[in-house]
């Protein structure tokens, strides 16, 4: 009599919901319900699987996914997804469970049919899932936990997480790699693809040829195009390649740091750590470095500008495809000619020829045909217009190249780039797009008396206008200095228009970090100074100011000096000393003809422990670093060491007692007190 209510309890609790209790496994008979709160949690609770809705109301693209996210996160911040390439749009009676030949299953009940299976061959019907500590989605036999029959870390989505595998199993042929999600709010399967060839990881365009980033071979420590990751001391990498597998796979030392690699929607690698204070990702490093070097980033024809945001503008006579689609940053589409081509016209109606119009310091783009029969421009010009398919042509170094159907890729160089394969493109337009491109000699004159005359009327109230200006404003690009010492400590406070025109409309790149990147700025022929524009600054102008200030204050001969600084509108840049020799790791990680000899050596290093000691022990407010690495220690011309970016440091009171839990600055010189919750020394800029 006691055996019967304890069986119907058992049948039961066979079929509640999974989130009646934080579980991390789903038994036969059991399943979690699509549109309500159930999930598996690992046992650590740092990952839950189950359903999750993504998409945008504006964009009238709500759906329903099954996956894998970050449990400790707030924002859901996928990490797997079974039906990626088909969301449930319909979650009512949409369940996931174990079916009857033991597979997972999305199962739609309102129709029975399958969304989504995990299709393996099972030995056994007895199988129970469960989610593991890594973030790994188990598939296995209920009497024997290490008969694995299906992972989610052998079907990777856009994420790599710590365990998990890039690589292939040669026995099998499985093969596992990232490919990036389609836009900012579509899961599904994108352009990009990160994969392992034979001992390098590669970034290709989805199943073609076209490699843009190669991490370099294995030498047996660390990818050779990625020394840095030698200084990472938070994680431990590994490659295998064997008779049976290849693959490369890394482990986290301190598993309560939460960190999310991915191949990104740009078509970059990056990683990303989660910030408790912020309550935000915050992008620790990313391959290939520069956003421009991702091949077709922008689609067909554009122009790809790392130094302007957006990245990606339509080229002349050329509009967005689709504006919907770049507001979700997918600009695969493009841009589409606004005027059609005159090609297979009658050409002999006056002006009614197609154009050029030159696109000039441009990276030339791939796939161009050589024509050696054109000796000149003008001849290669011809070529390009007797041939319909013909959209562009360039001629450089007596070498005439000509581009049919789709311009792509086409990159703008500055002047700090050492790409030397740049030149001018001349692109094809329709006469229309040209009209007023080249007017006419007489409307020329015409033209160009009016604006004399226009001139010479102007001149006299101009420079009056100019007088009063400079009479009126004593914070002016003249060097005039805050009259309120609390206003910026004495620093020049810069119009953002001369800052504009000294870094020549900011088009000499110096570098970039976590804060934002750098320009060189001419003050006279001889005189320079570095411009730091601040990405993300949010602060309001008093705040802004105030911090100015306490940075400003700080002088030493090896902390870099702020000069001055811009607050206008939501622009907040920084002016700086500008550093001849740039920073450290030019010197340590990449190709330079300059071998530092073992004296300049022990002086940097002198250098860089007496700034910090300044930093820790002189300053009024004592400032801890926070993220001393080669990148933030700058070499003037005599290779005396000066401490960059001290100012971004949060400021911590004499006893430096503040406990902070989640890591600051970048992963591979962070010191274990980021991840373990003790309180925060000096020493956190010394470990080494």
């Amino acid at each position: 009599m006691l055996l019967h209510p304890l069986l119907l309890g058992f049948i039961f609790t066979l079929h509640i919901h999974a989130s009646s209790a934080a579980i991390d496994s789903i038994a036969p008979g059991q399943r979690l319900v699509c549109g309500v709160s159930d999930k598996l949690v690992s046992l650590n609770g740092k990952f839950a699987a189950g359903f999750f809705q993504t998409g945008s109301k504006s964009h009238d693209t709500l759906n329903w996914y099954l996956g894998i996210w970050f449990n400790k996160v707030p924002k859901i911040t996928p990490v797997w997804l079974a039906n990626r390439d088909d969301p449930i749009t319909q979650p009512a009676l949409v369940r996931f469970i174990i079916s009857e030949d033991g597979n997972l299953v999305i199962l739609d009940q309102a129709t029975n049919s399958v969304i989504w299976s995990s299709g393996v061959s099972i030995r056994t019907n007895t199988t129970i899932a469960m989610l593991m500590n890594n973030g790994n989605l188990v598939l296995q036999n209920a009497s024997n936990s290490s008969d694995i029959l299906w992972q989610s870390f052998d079907h990777p989505t856009n994420t790599f997480l710590p365990d998990a595998k890039i690589g292939r199993d040669k026995v099998t042929g499985l093969t596992r790699r990232l490919v990036s999600s389609k836009n900012s709010i579509d899961p599904a399967r994108g352009r990009y693809c990160n994969e392992l060839v034979p001992i390098r990881l590669i970034l290709t365009l989805l199943n073609s040829s076209i490699v843009y980033w190669s991490s370099g071979e294995w030498n047996g420590q660390y990818f050779s195009t990625i020394p840095e990751m030698l200084s990472h001391n938070l994680i431990d990498f590994k490659f295998v390649n064997n008779t049976n597998e290849e693959y490369f796979t890394f482990s986290l030392l301190n598993d309560t740091m939460i960190m999310h690699h991915l191949l990104d929607v740009s078509g970059q690698l990056k990683t990303l750590i989660w910030d408790e204070v912020s309550q935000d990702w915050l992008g620790s490093y990313s391959n290939p470095r520069a956003q421009c070097d991702v091949y077709a980033l922008c689609g067909p024809f554009t122009v790809c500008d790392d130094n302007s945001a957006p990245y990606c503008s339509c080229m002349k006579g050329f509009s967005i495809r689709s504006p919907e689609d770049w507001e979700l940053n997918d600009r695969s589409g493009g841009c589409v000619r606004n005027t059609p081509l005159n090609c297979g016209s009658n050409r002999s109606t006056a002006g009614m020829t197609d154009k050029f119009y030159s696109l000039s310091n441009v990276k030339l783009p791939r796939n161009s045909g050589n024509v050696g029969a054109a000796t000149s421009d003008r001849e290669c010009a011809e070529v390009c217009l007797r041939n319909c398919s013909c959209t562009a042509y360039s001629f450089t170094y007596s070498t005439c190249s000509i581009w049919h159907e789709e311009l792509v890729n086409v990159k703008q160089q500055h002047a700090d780039t050492t790409d030397t394969n740049d030149s001018a493109v001349y692109l094809r337009l329709a006469a229309k797009e040209m009209q007023n491109q080249k007017p006419g000699r007489r409307v020329t004159i015409r033209i160009l008396a009016v604006t004399i005359v226009s001139a010479l009327g102007l001149l006299a109230l101009i420079l009056l206008v100019v007088l009063l200006m400079i009479r009126r404003n004593n914070r002016g690009w003249s060097g005039g200095t805050l009259k309120n010492p609390q206003d910026g400590g004495g620093i020049i406070a810069f119009r953002y228009t001369d800052l504009q025109r000294a870094t020549r409309n900011f088009s000499e790149k110096l570098g970039a970090g976590g804060f934002g990147s750098v320009f060189k700025a001419y003050l006279t022929d001889s005189a320079t100074m570095a411009v730091k524009r601040l990405d993300g600054a949010c602060q309001g102008e008093k705040q802004f100011r105030a911090e100015v200030t306490s940075v400003g204050v700080i002088q030493h001969i090896n902390l870099v000096r702020l000069i001055g600084f811009c607050c206008e509108g939501e622009q907040r840049l920084l002016a700086y000393e500008h550093m001849p020799n740039r920073s450290l790791d030019i010197h340590l990680f990449q190709n330079n003809n300059t071998v530092l000899n073992w004296c300049t050596k022990y002086k940097i290093a002198l250098g860089v422990a007496r700034g910090l000691t300044y930093l820790h022990e002189s300053c009024q407010d004592l400032i801890i670093h926070c993220d001393i690495k080669p990148q933030n220690i700058l070499l003037d011309k005599s290779f005396v060491a000066k401490i960059a970016d001290f100012g971004m440091a949060k400021l911590i009171g004499r006893d430096f007692s503040r406990v902070l839990t989640t890591a600051r600055g970048t992963v591979g010189y962070l010191a274990p007190e980021w991840i373990s919750g003790v309180a925060i020394t000096p020493k956190v800029d010394v470990y080494c």
